[in-house]
């Protein structure tokens, strides 16, 4: 397992250099900064589309109801 970690590591550093970009090296603790803050934004993202999807239904099974009761009343 060791050995295959290492040659995708070197495999990963081989094709960073033929493009020309120079990997980011940052500390556990940055990198773990930086996961955390990037799914806080996820979650807040998802929760947004949540409530806008709770909010069509809303409106889409409001509307059929209206058209129900004035198709019934009419």
């Amino acid at each position: 397992m060791p050995d295959t970690l290492e040659r995708a590591i070197s495999r990963f550093r081989r094709s960073s250099a033929a493009n020309g970009t120079k990997p980011i090296r940052q500390s556990a603790a940055a990198f773990r900064a930086s996961v955390e803050f990037r799914l806080s934004n996820l979650e807040r993202d998802v929760s947004d589309v949540k409530g806008r999807i709770n909010g069509l239904i809303f409106v889409v099974v409001g509307a059929v109801i209206t058209q129900l009761v004035l198709r019934v009343f009419a």
